[in-house]
C-alpha cells in the first residue's frame, strides 16, 4: 500500500472540513425557516419604525418629476424655444433629464446644475445669481449654476425638488419655465 505524504492528508481533511461546514450551514439556514421567524420579523420591523435614528424625507415621485418636466418642456415648446428640462431630488440626484428637440448640447448640464442649485438653497436660481455680489465664492460650489432658470419645489416650505431649465435666450425664460413646471405639481 503506497503511503500518502503529510501534505496530502492535510489538503484531503480540509476539503473534507470544508464540506462538512457547508453540509451544516445549509441543514441551519433550511431549519430556520419555522413559524417563529415571521415573529421574529415582525419584532424587527416594529423595532425600525419606532428608531429615533430614522430619518423620513418626502420627495417627488416619478410620476410627478416626470409630469413636471413634460409640463416645463411643453411650455418652452409653446414659446417656440428649444430647451433641456432637468428634475432633481432633494439630494440633487437627476431623476428626470428631457432634452428638446433642437436644444444645444450643453444644455442638459446646464438644466442639471440649476435644478441642482435651486433645491439647494430653496431658492430660484435668478435670486441666487444677484447674492453673487455679496458671495462671489458661491459659484465655486461644485455642481452649482448661478444663472436664471432653476426653481425649487417645496412641500410646506421646505424643498423636496429642483426644476432646471437651459436653452433659451435668457435665464429669465428658462426661469419662467421651469416655474410651469411647479405649477403643474399643484394641479
Amino acid at each position: 500500500m503506497k503511503k500518502t505524504s503529510v501534505r496530502t492528508r492535510v489538503l484531503t481533511g480540509t476539503v473534507a472540513a470544508a464540506a462538512l461546514a457547508a453540509a451544516t450551514v445549509g441543514a441551519v439556514s433550511a431549519s430556520a425557516d419555522t413559524a417563529e421567524t415571521p415573529a421574529v420579523a415582525a419584532a424587527a420591523v416594529k423595532a425600525d419604525t419606532q428608531n429615533k435614528n430614522l430619518a423620513q424625507t418626502t420627495g417627488l415621485t416619478i410620476e410627478a418629476a416626470t409630469r413636471a418636466a413634460q409640463a416645463t418642456l411643453d411650455a418652452a415648446t409653446k414659446a417656440g424655444q428649444h430647451v433641456s428640462v432637468a428634475v432633481v431630488d432633494r439630494d440633487g440626484v437627476t431623476r428626470v433629464l428631457l432634452k428638446g428637440d433642437g436644444a444645444g448640447p450643453q444644455s442638459p448640464e446646464s438644466a442639471q446644475r440649476k435644478a441642482f442649485t435651486a433645491v439647494s438653497w430653496n431658492a430660484p436660481t435668478s435670486e441666487l445669481a444677484k447674492r453673487l455680489a455679496q458671495a462671489p465664492n458661491l459659484k465655486d460650489i461644485p455642481g452649482t449654476l448661478f444663472l436664471g432658470g432653476g426653481a425649487p419645489v417645496q412641500s410646506k416650505g421646505a424643498p423636496v425638488a429642483g426644476i432646471g431649465v437651459a436653452g433659451a435666450p435668457s435665464g429669465d425664460l428658462d426661469e419662467q419655465f421651469a416655474q410651469a413646471g411647479v405649477e403643474a405639481l399643484s394641479k
